[in-house]
């Protein structure tokens, strides 16, 4: 068995994470990539939250999906243009109803504190800009190992994009990877061994019960989205997954 591959095995074997993850923080049942939404997932018993992290145009990690403002928030235009003084004073909760509205888009720092006084762990997704994908990879993980030093889990990195999945294994290696595949690649081996990742996150209608064993027998662990169906989520937990990540926090239970 090469380096490689016996390193990756002995961390994917050091799992820390719960079996249920909380899509976005509560996923539709709140404004998405907030701290009302990750209070709410908390509140049906959610132990780790994933959430989307791109970085403002002075380089701050911010909680938000898309490239532009528009769909989440009262504000327009390419987030990463914008300072985050500017994006801070927007409303990302008046366009899910009128219960949330004011709630700020959140930093990074914002959400690591509320998750790390409460013992909650965190799936971060990297999620780069336009043009920004090894210098958000660098940031994100820079300021994530900073947040998380003294917490008993690392928070678990993960992207689409090889690139900024390579710059966060350039500045914190240390810190867990999780390559997210829609499709999963024929080389996916290959790819997690490049990346040194722990786990692949794949679509849960491109997975299968051999898939997953032969990534187990690889020495890699399974993540799986957006699942909302509690019948498919047993499944899936029959099949081996390690990890389903969910936007029905009221419908599916957190173990």
């Amino acid at each position: 068995m090469s380096r490689t591959r016996s390193s990756s095995t002995a961390r994917a074997a050091a799992w820390p994470y719960p079996k249920m993850i909380a899509h976005r923080g509560a996923g539709k049942l709140a404004p998405e990539n907030t701290l009302a939404a990750v209070r709410l997932g908390a509140a049906h018993g959610y132990r780790m939250f994933e959430f989307d992290v791109q970085l403002s145009g002075d380089a701050v990690p911010m909680l938000l999906h898309d490239p532009t403002l528009d769909r989440t928030t009262d504000g327009s235009g390419i987030a990463g243009t914008r300072a985050y003084a500017e994006i801070a004073r927007l409303d990302a909760g008046s366009w899910h109803s009128a219960e949330y509205a004011g709630e700020p888009v959140p930093t990074l720092r914002n959400v690591a504190r509320y998750l790390l006084a409460r013992g909650l762990a965190a799936n971060i997704e990297i999620k780069p800009g336009p043009g920004r994908d090894a210098e958000t990879g660098a940031v994100v993980a820079a300021e994530a190992a900073w947040l998380w030093q003294r917490a008993p889990a690392p928070p678990l990195l993960s992207s689409f994009s090889e690139a900024a999945l390579e710059a966060a294994l350039r500045t914190l290696p240390q810190l867990p990877r999780a390559l997210l595949c829609d499709a999963v690649p024929n080389d996916w081996q290959a790819r997690l061994e490049r990346l040194q990742c722990v786990a692949i996150d794949v679509r849960h209608d491109a997975l299968s019960a051999e898939l997953v064993d032969q990534v187990h027998r690889a020495g890699y662990r399974v993540l799986t989205y957006t699942v909302n169906e509690p019948e498919r989520v047993r499944l899936l937990r029959d099949w081996g997954v390690d990890a389903v990540i969910t936007d029905a926090v009221d419908r599916v239970r957190a173990e």
